[in-house]
């Protein structure tokens, strides 16, 4: 019956029901990339993978996340805020570990893991106190999100996951360069999200985007792609042939 009830509310979908629609296509998209990932691991050598198994990780537990969040959108027509937190927080640490991960090889400590993964942590936890506990500070949680944030972009971009990244040179330089990238300008998605949900001094900025399209755009971008360039990493550095698999 639960199978019956979901065919039934994707049929019922509105042809201008946008937010659905990228809750839909984002889960299979999540879902697709997963099958990839744990798929292809014994392609390459032990050390990579760990890594391509953290990127087949973090777009499972969102495609998961996004099946139900798809299901409460369609029952309650309303932003299915405490899943998508849920689902960051369970994401985005990992997405940090990918760092480490590939970092190793230049000697990275935990010690750099554990700062990441402590700092995507306040930076999620905050948010959601903005955007759902505290919305009449919603500008004040998000600027504690922010700083989290930007700890995050200082540390891979000019701190010591720099260095280190360098030390390494080659691929692994060449994929910490995008994986950079991508927290600085696909991360940058999360808080137009944020400022166009909540309210705030910036509300009149953001007024006609959709939080939930943005959000759902940014996490399959972002999910996928980090996925993509630990794969590509991975390719390069085990020499992996794919027709001789």
């Amino acid at each position: 019956m639960s199978l019956f009830t979901n065919f039934s509310l994707v049929a019922k979908m509105a042809t201008n029901d946008y937010v659905g629609f990228t809750f839909f296509v984002g889960c299979m998209a999540m879902m697709a990339a997963s099958a990839f990932f744990f798929l292809s691991m014994n392609h390459f050598d032990k050390k990579w993978r760990v890594s391509i198994l953290v990127s087949g990780l973090i777009t499972f537990i969102a495609a998961v996340h996004y099946w139900y969040m798809r299901d409460y959108w369609a029952v309650n027509m309303e932003s299915p805020t405490f899943f998508r937190y849920v689902d960051w927080v369970l994401t985005v640490p990992l997405m940090c570990v990918e760092f480490f991960l590939i970092l190793r090889v230049a000697g990275a400590k935990k010690s750099l893991m554990w700062n990441l993964i402590f700092l995507s942590v306040v930076m999620l936890v905050t948010g959601y106190f903005g955007e759902a506990v505290y919305r009449d500070q919603a500008w004040l949680w998000g600027l504690i999100s922010g700083l989290a944030y930007f700890a995050i972009v200082y540390i891979i971009w000019f701190g010591s996951a720099k260095k280190l990244a360098e030390q390494a040179g080659g691929a692994v330089l060449s994929a910490h360069k995008t994986l950079c990238w991508f927290v600085l300008v696909g991360w940058a998605i999360y808080p137009l999200g944020y400022m166009a949900g909540t309210p705030g001094w910036y509300e009149g900025w953001f007024s006609g985007l959709n939080m939930d399209v943005i959000y759902n755009i940014g996490d399959a971008v972002n999910k996928i792609g980090f996925g993509l360039v630990v794969y590509n990493l991975a390719v390069s550095a085990s020499g992996y042939n794919s027709e001789k698999a």
